[in-house]
């Protein structure tokens, strides 16, 4: 199989590059030629699926028995047989828990099997590369956690000081790992990923220090969580609504992936908090980008979501000419009408709905008062805005991205409550901090990792 670029300008390559490159040469995201039907699912066992969802896409480049071995690894770690249980609330109302992995976020579920598949990819090729990853919060520990000590790595973590909470902070800054080098920047987190975006476009720099992406911008992250959305339905025997808390667009275009490779959905909702350009893109026609806000929900403090490129890409039927020309104009003006036919696809695929921090608390402390559970903050999003949709007898299913511990401040906020502290979070509290502070600009940013890689700090 082949992947091509959202922008139409960039040769078509195959997995293993589509893997290491993350990001096409002129500067699209990737997308496989053709969607692969997913084969009949008969087995709900979550390492099964992963593998008969994941092989199409890798084809030749990936041997099944070796794709055996790394979706085992990959889930080796987790606290629960399941990987993504899914827990009734009441008759109807599900939760599907995404955050048994090493850092207790959904993004474990993925990253951890994208450092098996990219390690064995560097063996093979006998190569380095620098990891440059831009975080709201989640993906930076989660990525130290799968990368953190491997030989062929370095990892340069950028996420915005003070915007993230503290123990996200610390599940980052205290890795013992001497690849790892953690950076607080000054500004937020559009700041962040327009940094990494930058970097990645300055070809000789890219190139020389052999750059590379784990956000959701690199596409085996979509496919690995897009194996959730075919596990819920299947022990729920139908299709669902899912709704989705929703930052960068990541999460939810899984869900749109797995409906491209044939799965049954009832919906797609997406849950923004206060920095709401995706509610305000899908339900008046315009994706601009304003100042993002900071909030209790903080992974989801996005202006700019990358994966929405994907979204548009394919409700254009695939036109990369105008994502190519659009994309450009968004980058100067900050703001993007979409096309009547573009907004009509994207609208009969996807609900959006904006909450409030103070719908947030209030929904925390329902649910703990209705259900004794502790939910975070941006699952408490995900709860909020299922109660706009109008109900039917289709069960919805809200992904629970995150453990409540993570944000002890807001839950205690909300309902009186510390969650209990994980022993997995534990140990964050006990290591020191270590971590760089820089200003936000290119040049910064790379004198830093030229630095770091002169005295292979590795």
């Amino acid at each position: 199989m082949n992947y091509i670029s959202t922008r139409g300008a960039a040769p078509a390559v195959g997995f293993a590059d589509m893997l290491l490159g993350a990001l096409a040469s002129d500067g699209g995201l990737y997308l496989p030629e053709n969607w692969p039907t997913a084969v009949p699912l008969v087995s709900r066992h979550y390492q099964d699926v992963a593998r008969s969802i994941l092989q199409p896409f890798a084809t030749a480049a990936l041997l099944p028995e070796d794709l055996r071995e790394d979706v085992a690894a990959a889930h080796a770690s987790f606290d629960h047989a399941d990987i993504a249980p899914l827990v009734e609330l009441e008759p109807g109302l599900c939760l599907l828990e995404l955050f048994h992995g090493p850092t207790l976020a959904f993004k474990d579920i993925a990253l951890q099997l994208l450092a098996r598949l990219m390690s064995r990819e560097l063996e093979r090729r006998n190569a380095r590369a620098t990891i440059l990853v831009a975080t709201s919060g989640d993906t930076g520990s989660a990525t130290i956690a799968a990368f953190g000590g491997q030989p062929r790595v370095q990892i340069f973590v950028l996420h915005p000081k003070g915007r993230v909470s503290e123990v996200q902070r610390r599940q980052m800054t205290t890795s013992p790992h001497a690849n790892v080098h953690n950076i607080a920047l000054e500004g937020t987190f559009d700041d962040a990923q327009a940094l990494v975006k930058q970097l990645f476009s300055d070809r000789d720099f890219a190139q020389t220090h052999f750059l590379t992406a784990v956000n959701s911008i690199n596409f085996v992250r979509i496919v690995a969580q897009s194996v959730y959305y075919f596990t819920a339905s299947a022990r729920l025997g139908g299709p669902a609504r899912f709704v989705v808390p929703t930052g960068n667009f990541g999460d939810i275009f899984a869900g749109e992936a797995a409906t491209r490779m044939g799965l049954e959905v009832a919906g797609l909702v997406a849950a923004t908090n206060a920095n709401d350009i995706l509610a305000r893109a899908l339900n008046d026609g315009v994706y601009a980008a304003h100042e993002a806000k900071a909030t209790f929900s903080p992974s989801m403090d996005i202006q700019v979501a990358s994966n929405f490129e994907r979204a548009l890409f394919e409700a254009s039927n695939r036109d990369g000419t105008w994502i190519s020309q659009a994309m450009r104009a968004f980058s100067r003006e900050r703001t993007l009408t979409i096309p009547d036919k573009v907004l009509a696809s994207l609208r009969g695929r996807y609900q959006a709905f904006s909450i409030s921090d103070e719908e947030t608390l209030a929904t925390i402390r329902h649910v703990h008062r209705r259900f004794g559970r502790l939910v975070d903050p941006h699952t408490a999003v995900g709860l909020a805005a299922a109660t706009r949709v109008p109900a039917t007898d289709v069960p919805t299913v809200i992904l629970a991205t995150a453990h409540p511990a993570k944000f002890p401040e807001t839950v205690a906020r909300a309902t009186g409550l510390v969650a209990p502290l994980p022993p997995r979070l534990e140990q964050s509290y006990l290591e020191p901090e270590r971590y760089s502070v820089l200003p936000t600009g290119a040049p910064e940013l790379r004198a830093f990792i030229e630095a770091r890689s002169a005295n292979h700090e590795r």
